[in-house]
């Protein structure tokens, strides 16, 4: 069964950096694009980035740009968001998604997810 697995969240304050993980099951992660989505009570659901396997590729929110970076383990099978100058917007529920394609599509109705990590930035 295709699983994602993220880790990593954490209560941090503003202009720390934190790492989230996210680790793949039932699926080689190399061979598809992957997407982290967050999502705060009350706000849509955003999309933060994609990695694509197509042409090695990486995609940033407007909103993240300069401060997150993505990156993958192949043989841990596991990708990563790495976030700096972390802000009390950037605070929600962090998903990885696919859809098992390798190009980045523009749809954000994703085939699958994890149960998400909690990020809170806080003084």
């Amino acid at each position: 069964q295709i699983q994602l697995v993220e880790s990593g969240g954490d209560l941090v304050q503003p202009g720390e950096s934190l790492t989230l993980s996210c680790t793949a099951s039932g699926f080689t992660a190399d061979h598809s694009a992957i997407y982290w989505f967050r999502q705060a009570p009350g706000k849509e659901r955003e999309r933060v980035s994609c990695m694509s396997v197509l042409d090695g590729t990486t995609e940033l929110a407007d909103s993240v740009k300069g401060r997150f970076s993505v990156s993958r383990d192949s043989a841990k099978n596991t990708m990563y968001l790495q976030m700096s100058g972390l802000m009390p917007e950037d605070t929600g529920v962090y998903y990885c998604e696919t859809d098992l394609v390798r190009r980045c599509i523009r749809s954000d109705n994703l085939a699958y997810w994890g149960e998400g990590t909690l990020v809170t930035v806080s003084a």
